[in-house]
């Protein structure tokens, strides 16, 4: 057995046999940090990854339960050893509710020490085993079926964003996810959460685009009560509540610059306090922000602090636009055809010619106006098989227009796309208006302005 491929933490305020203990460990080829109480042992935990904790029952300033519960939230696979001089049943039972691994009653010799010990590390090691075999067939299915979770792509740019995913996915350090709109940045930083330790603690999202100043501090950050006008309670923050997990801030480029300063100061700091309040906060969050802007660009403009994008930007993913990957269309296509025929329960399919259809055209939104067209087609489709012909009149307008035009191509291909797909609708049902109307996924009323404002109103 490996054992110097583990590390260990002793948290232990009793100089003795806090030292006696590591002796016994590093004698034994384990890699060990000891400190004399919880609050070290903790702060090492948040900055370092460990295999095994052992710690004492009674210490100050806090016990050795709080010591368990919070290092699991900071490494929730993290192995938990108990000691003390104090063991009763109800305190071991305590414990393994809590996580622990084993409970050891002081005094114990250096023999039974040991044994307990190798015994945790076999485990961790036969975990390890089976983890690399599960990864190890996850990666072959993906090679096979060109998808990473609900990721879809087998280009050679979408594979090694697959492989950056599983290299960094088990650290802590910010990722900074770029992409234009659509390309799929929040199924990355959902994907780099599922691969890590934290994938069974809260992944939580902001959308820093939607919110005002005020209300995106409050978000964040949480506020006390009385804090403004409306603050009838005291509320979390989106920090607190992803604590031990991952948050998600997205489209980071449109936070302004004071607000800017307070996300720099958790990034440094790791604490924060409530709108309003005068508690400082620490929690354990691993931060993956997005955006669609050019940051180096908003950076020369004044409009996005330097010292931040470094601080995000440890971790760069840069997810490349649809129209750069036009191999992976195909195995879209099949992938949100499958969720359509499901969700829908119609079992449609595309004309083999239908591909390269699509695959002629520019996507300007990316994989998101892939599945809208998608799920559009499929609902106005009477058929089974959806014709290549239909895709080419609903992408045509759109491509010549590009082609023809400059300036205003796409307002112009977005009103003849939009006239025909009326028009097409108004043929399927036979001219009845609510029928048409249900068809497009609109009201009645609507629709009734749509066809007044393309002079179709009869």
């Amino acid at each position: 057995m490996k054992k110097a491929s583990l590390t260990v933490v002793i948290s232990e305020d009793n100089e003795t046999m806090r030292l006696g203990l590591r002796e016994h460990l590093k004698r034994a080829h384990y890699l060990v940090f000891d400190f004399a109480d919880g609050k070290a042992a903790l702060q090492f935990l948040t900055d370092h990854r460990a295999d095994i904790l052992i710690t004492d029952l009674r210490m100050q300033p806090i016990d050795g339960l709080q010591v368990l519960q919070q290092a699991k939230k900071i490494q929730p696979d993290l192995e938990v050893l108990l000691i003390s001089a104090y063991g009763t049943i109800d305190e071991a039972v305590r414990a393994m509710r809590y996580g622990a691994v084993d409970f050891l009653t002081k005094p114990f010799s250096k023999e039974e020490f040991l044994l307990r010990v190798n015994n945790v590390a076999r485990n961790i090691f036969r975990k390890k085993q089976i983890e690399n075999l599960q990864a190890e067939n996850a990666y072959l299915h993906q090679e096979v079926s060109g998808q990473f979770g609900r990721i879809v792509g087998q280009s050679p740019a979408m594979r090694q964003i697959f492989r950056l995913i599983e290299t960094i996915a088990a650290e802590n350090t910010p990722v900074l996810i770029q992409g234009e709109s659509g390309t799929g940045k929040e199924l990355i930083a959902r994907a780099i959460h599922q691969q890590s330790p934290r994938k069974n603690r809260p992944f939580i999202k902001v959308n820093c685009g939607a919110l005002n100043d005020n209300l995106l501090e409050s978000e964040l950050f949480g506020h006390e009560k009385g804090s403004f006008t409306g603050a009838i309670r005291q509320r979390k923050g989106r920090f607190e509540l992803a604590d031990g997990g991952t948050l998600f801030l997205d489209e980071i480029g449109d936070v302004s610059p004071a607000l800017q300063v307070k996300l720099l100061r958790v990034l440094q700091e790791k604490e924060f306090e409530r709108v309003g309040g005068e508690t400082t906060l620490h929690v354990n969050v691993r931060i993956i922000a997005a955006t669609n802007r050019n940051l180096e660009e908003q950076i020369a403009r004044g409009h996005f602090r330097e010292d931040l994008y470094y601080r995000l930007n440890v971790i760069p993913v840069n997810i490349p636009p649809l129209r750069q990957r036009k191999e992976d269309i195909p195995l879209l296509v099949e992938y949100f055809l499958r969720e359509l025929n499901k969700r829908r329960h119609i079992v449609k399919r595309f004309e083999p010619q239908a591909n390269e259809i699509l695959k002629a055209y520019n996507w300007p939104g990316n994989i998101r106006e892939l599945q809208n067209v998608l799920e559009r087609l499929h609902i106005i489709c009477p058929e089974k098989t959806i014709p290549a012909s239909l895709v080419a009149s609903h992408l045509n307008g759109i491509g010549s227009a590009v082609t023809d035009y400059q300036g205003l191509a796409l307002n112009d291909a977005l009103y003849h796309f939009e006239k025909n797909l009326i028009i097409e609708a108004l043929k399927k049902a036979n001219g009845v208006k609510h029928r048409a109307a249900k068809l497009l996924g609109i009201g009645t009323s609507a629709l009734y302005y749509k066809l007044e404002k393309f002079g179709l109103k009869s």
